[in-house]
């Protein structure tokens, strides 16, 4: 009984503290299309879903921007719903209206957040480097102690930040949709730039695995994942940090 009324009384106070926490930000893209092709993409919506999953699991609250705040399309070639955590989220009200109601990014304090979180897509690889709002809300957030999590083609967002005049990748081990990758769903041409090529300019230690293969890096306060198999540990690491 004794025993009882201790776990009873731990998952109390540990749900209470998860409650009292910084919610968690997932940032995704605004962009629809590929290039000029007139393709349709988007996020991805498993490299959303899992890492929603892993964060309301853990009792954080969990919020939605984008660069340019409004509507996010979706990919419509990762609308899988025979993924159960992907039907569990486009079934989640709450969740559904946050990506399609996002927040606009630039009118949001870094600081509110426990970590920010850059879901992928290969939207992102047009609007996350060029975005003042997602260059500026990393730089901050990392510079004031944050956590800055990206999965595939979410790293896009660490193009073009800078802390202290020096590329927040460089010297830091990194992972993202690589090369291979791009030119095995037959998109190499179709991309403004080649994300894992971009990086590695940067300076970053870029790290692969096979194709499609799980592989994240935790590189200081840095979490990022290879692709959509990457997702769920992606979101883990960024958990571990914060705990």
């Amino acid at each position: 009984m004794k025993r009882y009324l201790f776990c009873f009384i731990s998952a109390l106070l540990l749900s209470s503290l998860a409650s009292a926490a910084k919610p968690i930000l997932i940032v995704v893209t605004n962009h629809g299309s590929i290039g000029n092709t007139g393709t349709p993409t988007g996020y991805y919506l498993s490299e959303v879903a899992h890492p929603w999953q892993v964060f309301t699991e853990a009792g954080y609250e969990v919020e939605f921007a984008s660069p340019k705040g409004g509507f996010a399309p979706m990919d419509p070639k990762s609308f899988d719903l025979g993924d159960p955590i992907n039907k569990k989220f486009w079934h989640s009200l709450e969740a559904v209206q946050g990506v399609v109601h996002t927040k606009s990014l630039g009118k949001l304090d870094p600081d509110s957040y426990a970590a920010i979180f850059f879901a992928g897509g290969h939207g992102t690889m047009w609007d996350f480097p060029t975005s003042k709002a997602v260059r500026k809300s990393i730089a901050r957030h990392y510079k004031n102690g944050g956590v800055i999590g990206a999965v595939c083609h979410g790293p896009a967002a660490l193009v073009g930040v800078e802390i202290n005049g020096v590329p927040l990748v460089a010297g830091k081990t990194v992972a993202a949709f690589t090369n291979e990758e791009e030119a095995a769903v037959d998109l190499t041409d179709a991309m403004p730039f080649l994300l894992e090529s971009k990086l590695r300019e940067l300076g970053a230690e870029f790290t692969e695995a096979g194709n499609f293969k799980k592989n994240v890096a935790v590189s200081g306060r840095l979490v990022t994942g290879q692709n959509p198999a990457s997702a769920t540990d992606t979101a883990k690491g960024v958990l571990e940090l914060l705990n």
